[in-house]
């Protein structure tokens, strides 16, 4: 009864022709159409589903595709500690308690889509020692977490973002657990029952000594209120010990990935821009982050491209909004990031991003649902974004996989963390 009534809504939601191509939305000069909005969100998810056996997303022509970790509890992201062991965070959405129809929708919309569950809560470690792509060892790393995504080795801790706080535990090298819960550093904007974009990312300067953390928007476009967002839709920087705490750059809807260009050494975040405008409206991105930087949220979008719907306004804020650097289309949902900085994959692939498209809810005809490359040079985006890895869609346009976090290993090959096939694919190239 239930998958009917959301399929009722989808359809009630979705009619009126069919949806305009999407390309104008990439790139760095996006062509942005003029927004349209209705009582009703268009509502269209990939219905989750499994990977038959032995099948595996496809990869261009010279690479190899293989299941590097399998039954894993919705892997999220990943990361690569000294020693080569692979950090898994494995966490889900919980429902979302209030908000009405919509509140409704939408949790129906993360079930039919195999984000909704009992979260795990845990960081699992997967060490390959002789580094030839299967896993000898496995370990559960650090458990009782609240919704962990983000990982960096720094200072001699490991420090874990959940989605309230940001946890350390100290660390020698090969250490395959931790215990306890963690001493928490640092706490983080957080709303019991309805916490929006829950998910929280970790990185470190080159030498340690500065860590920064995203934190997501509470809502859309700060539909509880701009005191609901207090710290939210931000990066921001601590000192390991959690002292120092203070917003880099603000007006982010949902930055999740972060990096640093291997080129340029600049800090570089995807985002996941508002939802509601139309097909076409608003692109996701990437760019580069400098301090004090604002990009528009939740008032305005690609720079100063203002959000009638918000109420107030605030145009002296608008007025010193800037611009992405490159758009990678509307309702991507555009969140792992991580620039190819290895020597393994064409030369072409240096220093270039690898981008993981989680996939779309709110767009007629599907997007995303698949790795993405964009070509760097000089520091910069060079040429429109290119398909790496797809087939995360089966022919009935069902989800057999989503993937999310991206990371290069110790040998040169990418990791992709596919939380609706609970698999994380390793990506390699040639013999």
């Amino acid at each position: 009864m239930k998958k009917f009534a959301l399929t009722a809504f989808v359809l009630l939601a979705a009619c009126g022709g069919p949806a305009p191509s999407p390309e104008h939305s990439y790139g760095s000069e996006p062509q942005l159409p003029a927004p349209q909005s209705g009582a009703l969100p268009t509502v269209n998810i990939a219905e989750a589903t499994t990977w038959p056996a032995g099948a595996a997303p496809t990869a261009p022509e010279g690479f190899t595709v293989t299941r590097f970790a399998e039954g894993l509890d919705h892997p999220r992201w990943l990361y690569v500690l000294p020693n080569g062991d692979v950090l898994v965070a494995e966490s889900s959405t919980q429902p979302q308690q209030g908000g009405g129809v919509l509140g409704w929708v939408r949790n129906q919309v993360q079930r039919q889509a195999g984000a909704l569950g009992q979260s795990a809560n845990r960081v699992t470690l997967l060490r390959d020692a002789n580094q030839d792509g299967v896993i000898e060892e496995r370990h559960v790393f650090a458990e009782n977490l609240n919704q962990p995504i983000g990982m960096v080795l720094a200072a001699g801790h490991i420090y874990i973002a959940n989605t309230d706080s940001v946890v350390r535990f100290p660390y020698a090298n090969g250490q395959t657990s931790v215990q306890g819960t963690g001493e928490v550093v640092m706490q983080l904007p957080h709303r019991d029952g309805d916490n929006g974009h829950w998910t929280r990312n970790l990185i470190a300067n080159n030498d340690g000594t500065k860590l920064y953390v995203s934190v997501g928007s509470a809502s859309n476009i700060a539909n509880y209120g701009m005191e609901a967002e207090e710290g939210r839709a931000a990066i921001w920087e601590f000192n390991p010990d959690g002292t120092g705490q203070t917003i880099v750059a603000g007006g982010l809807r949902n930055p999740v990935g972060m990096d640093w260009s291997p080129s340029s050494n600049a800090l570089w975040v995807a985002v996941n821009e508002r939802d509601e405008l139309g097909d076409n409206l608003v692109p996701d991105y990437i760019t580069s982050v400098q301090r004090g930087d604002f990009f528009g949220w939740p008032y305005s979008y690609w720079g100063q491209n203002v959000d009638i719907r918000v109420e107030p306004q605030n145009p002296s804020l608008v007025a010193t909004a800037r611009r992405p650097d490159y758009a990678l289309g509307a309702h991507t949902a555009s969140l792992g990031l991580t620039f190819y900085d290895a020597d393994r994959f064409p030369v072409s692939y240096r220093n270039g991003a690898f981008i993981g498209q989680h996939g779309s809810w709110n767009r007629s005809a599907l997007v995303g649902y698949k790795v993405v490359f964009v070509p760097f040079e000089n520091g910069r985006p060079n040429g429109p974004p290119q398909d790496f890895l797809t087939g995360f869609l089966n022919a009935n346009n069902q989800a057999q996989g989503r993937p999310v976090g991206v990371i290069v290993d110790q040998t040169g090959a990418l990791l992709v963390a596919d939380d609706v096939g609970n698999i994380v694919w390793r990506v390699t190239y040639g013999g």
